[in-house]
């Protein structure tokens, strides 16, 4: 769906995924919330205690960890606890994909903004403006993809026997693809392979970037710091070892006013996808801008940037400054303004 310029098309892809990604239906899933607590409890906090635990501590890498933790959440979700990844268990194994994932973004231009010229040069002219070894890097993420579905699939046909290792999104866009191009019988699996690595990797990394980021910011603000931690104690199942291995109710979560606060003032600040966001313009063409001032002719290539929405003073004061209070005082201001800062100039989620 990221990679679909037709509008068609990305429509369809979207109406077939909206299910398992509708806020209700995740805050709801027991699969998911099975998977969550598993890794909170028996993964994410014994290895946050055993680093802080440690004699001689030394530096806690808080981006590696979280997103071990999102990668785990993430393929949980996608494969099933018994399927997916378990990178916070094998800091080797998190080492080596990281390693993958990142080598690989210096030589993500010409692929993705200029790829007809790019196969006309290496097939013409025998220039490669991208070394082989990223080939061989995108090859071994997907192969690692491609063995996450085959053991997701294992797990289907030998029957699930606990909701942690339902593999819910696997096999919901299994069978949607299937319906989709009626090919029940011979889906080839790279099709959902290709379909799952764009969620993988789309979820892991945006919700890591994002909870360093939240770290990184309340490191530096003591008082909403503790003001935190005193609205998350209060809830009737806080999140601690000896509450193991239940969660706090996630619709109860979604109500707390300062965790919210904090969440949406790190996105804005921070969009862990701050642009491009590259859209088409309508065949007929369209007008952009302020007062829709430049008319735009069909068929273009345009693109919007978060990071410069987000930081527009006219409608976030101080916009520079991270100040979670400003999500606080929204009742106080009348619906246009409330309006622009929640829905027309917040993208960090696209539009």
């Amino acid at each position: 769906m990221f990679s679909m310029g037709g509008n068609k098309a990305h429509a369809a892809r979207k109406r077939m995924l909206r299910l398992v990604y509708g806020k209700a239906f995740v805050v709801g899933n027991e699969a998911l919330l099975a998977q969550v607590a598993s890794i909170l409890y028996d993964r994410f906090l014994p290895r946050l205690n055993a680093t802080l635990s440690e004699a001689e501590p030394g530096v806690l890498d808080i981006y590696a960890l979280l997103s071990g933790a999102t990668m785990d959440i993430v393929t949980g979700y996608l494969f099933g606890l018994k399927a997916g990844s378990n990178l916070l268990d094998d800091p080797r194994q998190l080492a080596w994909f990281l390693d993958l994932y990142h080598s690989r973004r210096p030589f993500s231009f010409w692929a993705q903004e200029l790829p007809a010229f790019a196969a006309f040069l290496e097939t013409w002219l025998g220039l490669r403006m991208t070394p082989k070894w990223v080939d061989d890097a995108n090859r071994q993420i997907e192969k690692w993809t491609t063995d996450m579905c085959d053991a997701a699939e294992e797990v289907v046909k030998d029957g699930v026997a606990r909701p942690e290792h339902l593999p819910v999104v696997y096999q919901h866009i299994s069978h949607a693809l299937a319906h989709d191009t009626g090919k029940e019988a011979t889906l080839p699996k790279e099709m959902v392979a290709s379909e799952v690595l764009d969620h993988l990797a789309a979820g892991f990394d945006t919700s890591s970037i994002t909870l360093v980021y939240v770290v990184h910011q309340l490191s530096k603000n003591k008082a909403v710091q503790e003001g935190l931690h005193k609205e998350l104690l209060a809830l009737a199942t806080p999140l601690t070892p000896s509450s193991s291995p239940l969660l706090p109710d996630p619709k109860t979560l979604d109500e707390l006013p300062l965790l919210h606060a904090i969440l949406w003032e790190t996105l804005r600040l921070h969009p862990a996808i701050p642009g491009p966001q590259p859209r088409f313009t309508p065949p007929q063409g369209c007008h952009l801008g302020p007062d829709a001032t430049y008319f735009v002719p069909g068929g273009v290539r345009v693109s919007a940037s978060a990071g410069l929405l987000h930081r527009n003073e006219d409608v976030y004061e101080r916009a520079d400054e991270w100040r979670p209070e400003r999500w606080l005082q929204l009742e106080r201001l009348d619906a246009e303004k409330r309006k622009d800062m929640e829905t027309r100039w917040f993208w960090a989620f696209g539009r």
